[in-house]
This record gives C-alpha cells, sequence and structure tokens, in this order.
C-alpha cells in the first residue's frame, strides 16, 4: 500500500495495512520499522526472560515487540482519533486497564528500547521525547554495540538519568519492587 507523503495517519490506517510490516505512527506521521538483527532479538529474549521470571505471579505484565502502545488513548478514543503508536522492544504495564486486544492504551509503567544503528536517533531523541511525555515512568535504553545499559525515571515530568550498567552488573528496575536485570546474561555475546 503505497503511503501519501504529508498525510495524517491514525490508528484506524494501521488496522487496514498489511500485517507482516511492521509501523510506528508518531503524532500521525508513519515509520516504517526495520527488521531487528539477531543481537537485537537475542537481547529482547533475555530481558523478557528475566522480567518475566520475576513477573510470575504479580500484577505486572510483560510484553516484548510486536506490542501495539497507543501512548495518548484514553478510554472511549476511536481509532481515527489515535495518532501515536509505537512499539517498545520491551513494555511492563501494571495496570491492567490499559490492555486490550490491540495492545496497550497509555503508557506503559517500563519501556526498554534496543538500540540499532538505524533506531539509535530515534530512540534516543524521539522515543524518549514521546515517552517522557506521555509520562512513562521508566525508560531504559539498551546499547548492543557498547554494551551499556542507561535507565532513567521520570520526576517532575521530565527524565532524570538514574543509573547504568554494563556487562557483568546488575541494574535495578526502578518500578519493581527488588527487581534487578543481570547485565551478563543480557550482554552474553
Amino acid at each position: 500500500m503505497p503511503l501519501l507523503r504529508g498525510k495524517y495517519y491514525t490508528l484506524a490506517d494501521v488496522l487496514c495495512w498489511d500485517d507482516r510490516e511492521r509501523w510506528e505512527l508518531i503524532d500521525g506521521v508513519p515509520l516504517m520499522m526495520a527488521p531487528p538483527a539477531r543481537i537485537h532479538q537475542k537481547i529482547v529474549s533475555e530481558i523478557n526472560r528475566q522480567l518475566g521470571n520475576y513477573l510470575k505471579g504479580k500484577k505486572c505484565e510483560v510484553y516484548p515487540a510486536p506490542f501495539a502502545v497507543r501512548l495518548f488513548e484514553e478510554n472511549g478514543d476511536l481509532p481515527e482519533r489515535v495518532d501515536t503508536l509505537v512499539e517498545p522492544d520491551i513494555s511492563v504495564i501494571c495496570d491492567p486497564s490499559k490492555l486490550d486486544d490491540i495492545g496497550c492504551k497509555g503508557a506503559p509503567d517500563l519501556v526498554i528500547e534496543v538500540i540499532s544503528p538505524s533506531s539509535r536517533r530515534h530512540d534516543r531523541v524521539t522515543k524518549f521525547n514521546l515517552y517522557q511525555r506521555a509520562g512513562v515512568q521508566e525508560y531504559w535504553i539498551i546499547d548492543p554495540s557498547g554494551k551499556e545499559a542507561l535507565s532513567y525515571v521520570l520526576e517532575d515530568g521530565h527524565y532524570k538519568a538514574k543509573e547504568s550498567g554494563t556487562t557483568g552488573d546488575q541494574m535495578r528496575v526502578n518500578v519493581l519492587e527488588d527487581c534487578m536485570l543481570d547485565l551478563s546474561q543480557v550482554f552474553s555475546e
């Protein structure tokens, strides 16, 4: 399906597109996502495993991409009015009322993005600002090439750098009590 340059798109449009292609929609502008590299998927799988093990039997849930997050959608919004949809690599949602058949409506409690050469600026600038504006309480950026993890916590409406770590470190997930991620497992290659 050819997209028209300069056209404003919404969730209603995205729901009609070929589901073999992955798209994000930011303020009505569609962005096609490149297929992730193998190391990217390995890191996402390991983080998802660690968070899933920690969350077993708890109220929060973890979802790896592809998982549609409509950051600014509120109850009762029609798909024609929703102009922002992202697919974070990892989303943790602790409020079950935010979950529906499409994914998550509103801000997750935690979002983790694994950057790649094609998404570096998008994750560090565009999504950083978007998640901050939406009220995502904690945002992590994982850099496979530098084997580094950075966490940010929302304080007074702005992200503050909380912690950084590399291979061999344990990093605290601030929105989940007593949850630590073992970066030696995340950066095992």
